[in-house]
């Protein structure tokens, strides 16, 4: 009996020791952490259905990959992650993962929010990923209610492109041919990309603690160092800053194949877990 016993205690210390270390996003001063997804479950299984939309189908950007279902494009790892994989098959066709969030967040009138990711590059050589291009970003919830790209706005809170050592932030707005976001390239910046193997958590900050809209911020923050900065005089004009910065948002992460800003991948590209996004959490701050 005192055998059995000591097996039930091993059990719930083993358990506890579990759900003591599971992976999740970490404390943030003064924000509170109002939803987060750390990807738990077992290994090949989807994201959870209730939370995100896997999409498939899409096809934006001159981009080759066709995004499927399937877990050989699109998996949880086990090991409380999830994988994106693009895969080229035998006749030389491109799929790869793409999913969004069913929810939308909102920033608060003289409020803070913070939207970040803890993310993984594939550690295949930069001359073996021309093409490849992941991201982690949010759109204005007004793309799914009619409003056309760029007006109902997009955050590109992290953009990598064929391997090469930069993380982009980038901000979308206003209308094609110019405007406000120099569309269709938007306002980009970049930071040094840090070694591929290691996780870094990419994040975006709305600040709206100013009621004044013109010295409200848009920031782009690497494992909590601020890269890039745009304020809402930086843009000029209060509709347009209200679509990026006052509207309800939903997050996506992909790993996109080609498009008109990497190109299309060349021979040398290689598919597979070399060329995956990995992710350990996604979460949402709130002040």
């Amino acid at each position: 009996m005192r055998f059995q016993q000591n097996l039930v205690s091993l059990a719930a210390a083993a358990l506890w020791a579990s759900v003591a270390t599971a992976i999740q996003p970490p404390s943030v001063n003064g924000l509170n952490l109002v939803w987060f997804d750390a990807f738990r479950g077992s290994a090949g299984s989807p994201p959870d259905l209730n939370t995100w939309t896997i999409l498939d189908a899409v096809h934006v950007n001159n981009e080759v990959q066709d995004y499927t279902t399937a877990n050989s494009n699109l998996q949880i790892s086990g090991g409380e992650s999830i994988q994106f994989v693009p895969r080229k098959d035998s006749s030389g066709a491109w799929t790869s993962g793409r999913i969004e969030t069913k929810e939308s967040w909102t920033p608060a009138p003289g409020k803070v929010m913070k939207l970040a990711a803890s993310l993984l590059m594939g550690t295949n050589p930069r001359e073996m990923k021309q093409g490849i291009w992941p991201a982690f970003w949010a759109l204005g919830d007004a793309m799914r209610h009619g409003t056309e790209w760029p007006l109902a706005g997009e955050i590109d809170i992290f953009e990598q492109v064929s391997g090469h050592d930069q993380g982009w932030g980038t901000v979308h707005c206003g209308h094609m041919g110019g405007g406000p976001c120099n569309e269709p390239s938007g306002l980009q910046t970049s930071t040094v990309l840090p070694a591929d193997g290691v996780f870094n958590e990419w994040a975006v900050t709305i600040d709206l603690t100013n009621p004044d809209w013109r010295a409200q911020t848009l920031t782009w923050q690497l494992n909590g160092n601020t890269f890039k900065s745009l304020c809402g005089a930086d843009l000029g004009d209060e509709a347009t800053w209200a679509t990026l910065a006052h509207s309800p948002l939903y997050l996506t992460l992909n790993v996109a194949v080609g498009g008109n800003w990497p190109g299309p991948p060349n021979e040398a590209t290689l598919d597979g877990y070399g060329a995956m996004m990995e992710v350990h959490w996604v979460g949402v701050y709130s002040s």
